[in-house]
């Protein structure tokens, strides 16, 4: 039924796109390889790894029989991810670039690419799904849901997913790593790329002070405002974090936990004055959020789901999905509800929205 038909395959040295692109070969596309280079700030840099990637990709190339090319969309990931990423810590939030990143650039620039070159669709070796429902393009959750990536996808559209194939989105990890052993492919056994694509698996803290210097400022107790240390930049910090703070010793929480000594915790950013916030115990009430607004939606349909409706939501990766109900749906901005208060909730990562198995879309928490 594929027999001819061209599909371009996102590769990246791993496992996953790997096997992605051996299932549509034998499924009897024309399978060909891409391989992307998005950042190159530092590629002589130890934490760097796109040039064994690259090798890696040649390999599983020459190995399935198919055609790779390399392309550069670096100047595209600067304009319209990394520098987006940048104001938003600036500003004192947490953006998640893997979201941006994968609708402007592997489902925005890399599907302008392909059709240029003629290809009828791409695919990648995500865990997710999609299938076309009542004359709609929906977004599914994988069948292995500790691998799951639904939440990275929440921002793609018709006409991204119309063009997208998702080959893992029924298979488990440990049976893609056998898929890969059995093929011959040397990177079944690969490990997996953790963190931001950019950033690799340098500290995260030493990579953004490259960008924004630090600005040294007071941490404060939120609870009666004591002067408990110093940190080097609100940027550098998100709401929920722990470690790195220097202050593990100071007693005199108000937390409502047991003890003095309990964990503290960043739970305010003030930017303007420079302050970092903290308070004491992981149940601390100003940790814990009822509701959330969102900016910034983008719906997988094209228009916005019904208002007072149960459906759940994820505000972080691999969270357990947590039942809410939207309200005030507008154009551009949405009241999401729980029914149990949620932990950590940081402005500039982003909420997806779930119907079931359908991820129906999300935006930024304001």
């Amino acid at each position: 039924m594929n027999q001819g038909k061209s599909v371009v395959v996102g590769l990246s040295g791993g496992v996953d796109s790997s096997v992605a692109a051996l299932l549509l070969k034998r499924q009897g596309w024309q399978v060909h390889g891409l391989f992307m280079k998005n950042w190159e700030d530092d590629d002589t840099d130890e934490y760097c790894s796109s040039r064994q990637d690259l090798v890696d990709v040649m390999s599983v190339a020459d190995t399935l029989g198919i055609e790779v090319e390399a392309v550069n969309f670096a100047k595209q990931y600067r304009e319209r991810v990394f520098a987006r990423f940048l104001d938003e810590y600036r500003a004192g939030r947490t953006p998640n670039p893997d979201v941006l990143c994968n609708s402007e650039i592997k489902f925005n620039a890399f599907l302008e690419h392909a059709r240029q070159i003629g290809a009828e669709r791409i695919a990648t070796g995500h865990y997710a799904g999609v299938r076309e429902f009542q004359g709609k393009w929906q977004l599914l959750k994988a069948e292995d849901g500790n691998k799951d990536q639904s939440y990275f996808l929440h921002r793609l559209d018709q006409r991204q997913l119309a063009s997208t194939l998702f080959p893992l989105a029924g298979l488990y990890k440990r049976e893609v790593r056998r898929i890969a052993e059995e093929a011959g492919l040397h990177v079944a056994l690969k490990k997996d790329s953790t963190g931001i694509c950019f950033i690799g698996e340098r500290p995260f803290k030493d990579f953004l002070t490259r960008y924004l210097p630090p600005a040294k400022g007071e941490i404060r107790c939120l609870d009666d405002d004591r002067l408990l240390g110093e940190h080097d930049g609100v940027a550098y910090h998100t709401i929920g974090q722990r470690k790195g703070l220097h202050i593990g010793g100071v007693k005199g929480g108000k937390s409502g936990d047991t003890g003095d000594h309990d964990a503290w915790f960043v739970a305010r950013k003030d930017v303007f004055r420079n302050i970092l916030y903290v308070v004491q115990g992981h149940s601390h009430p100003a940790l814990q959020s009822d509701e959330l607004s969102a900016r910034e939606l983008s719906w997988v349909a094209g228009e916005p789901p019904h208002a007072h409706w149960v459906y759940t939501a994820k505000t972080r990766y691999r969270q357990t999905d947590a039942p809410c109900e939207l309200e005030r749906v507008g154009v551009d901005s949405c009241m999401v509800r729980f029914a149990e208060p949620q932990w950590a909730v940081a402005p500039g990562r982003s909420v997806a929205i779930y119907e079931s198995r359908v991820c129906l879309g999300g935006g930024v928490i304001v």
